[in-house]
C-alpha cells in the first residue's frame, strides 16, 4: 500500500471523527435543552393539575389554611418561572412546591378521615408523582450537562470543542453554602423502623 493511501485513509478517519465529536456536541446541546423544557413541561403540569385537586381536597382540610396558602404560592413561583424560562428558577420552583408536600402529609397522617380520602390519597399521590418527575427532570440536566462539559475539556475532543467554539453548559446552578452540603451526625446514624 503506498504512502498516499495511508495518509487518505488517516485523513479519511480525522475527518470521521471530527464528525462524530462535532455531532456529539450539537446532539447533547440540543438534549440539554429538551431536558430543560421537560423541568418546564413537569412545573406546568403541576401548575394546571393540582389546583382541581387542590380545590377537591380543601373541603376536607378548613383547618389547615396555611398549608394551602403556601401551595398556592409555590404553584405562583413555578408559574413565574416558566414564563421566564429561567433554569434555575424553574429547580427554585420546583423546591418551593417540594418543601410543602411533607406539611400536606403531617395534615393527613394526623387525621385518619384525611388520610382515608380519596380526594386526598389523589393530591398527595399527584403531588409525590409530579415532585418525583422534575427530579427526575433536573437528573436528566445535571447528567447530560456533565456528559457535554467532560467531553468538552477532554483530550482529544476539546480540539474540535475550541474548533467550533462550543462553550460550556451551565447546567442547574446550587448554592454552595448551607446545610444541603454537610451532613449532620443525625443523618449519619442508621434510621430505625418498628411497626
Amino acid at each position: 500500500m503506498s504512502l498516499l493511501w495511508i495518509l487518505v485513509i488517516v485523513a479519511v478517519a480525522l475527518v470521521a471523527w471530527v464528525i462524530s465529536v462535532y455531532n456529539f456536541f450539537v446532539s447533547s446541546k440540543a438534549r440539554i435543552k429538551a431536558a430543560v423544557q421537560e423541568i418546564g413541561n413537569q412545573l406546568k403540569r403541576q401548575v394546571d393539575l393540582i389546583p382541581n385537586l387542590e380545590e377537591s381536597a380543601k373541603g376536607y382540610l378548613k383547618h389547615e389554611k396555611g398549608v394551602y396558602e403556601a401551595l398556592t404560592e409555590a404553584r405562583k413561583s413555578i408559574t413565574s418561572a416558566i414564563k421566564s424560562g429561567d433554569v434555575q428558577k424553574m429547580a427554585d420552583a420546583g423546591s418551593q412546591l417540594a418543601s410543602v408536600l411533607p406539611n400536606i402529609q403531617v395534615v393527613v397522617e394526623s387525621n385518619p378521615e384525611l388520610k382515608a380520602s380519596e380526594v386526598v390519597s389523589k393530591l398527595m399521590d399527584e403531588l409525590r408523582d409530579t415532585s418525583d418527575k422534575v427530579m427526575f427532570a433536573r437528573r436528566l440536566v445535571i447528567d447530560l450537562t456533565a456528559d457535554y462539559n467532560v467531553k468538552r475539556v477532554s483530550v482529544p475532543s476539546n480540539i474540535v470543542a475550541m474548533l467550533f467554539k462550543f462553550e460550556e453548559q451551565p447546567g442547574l446552578i446550587t448554592p454552595t453554602e448551607g446545610e444541603h452540603v454537610s451532613v449532620g451526625e443525625g443523618e449519619l446514624k442508621t434510621p430505625k423502623v418498628s411497626l
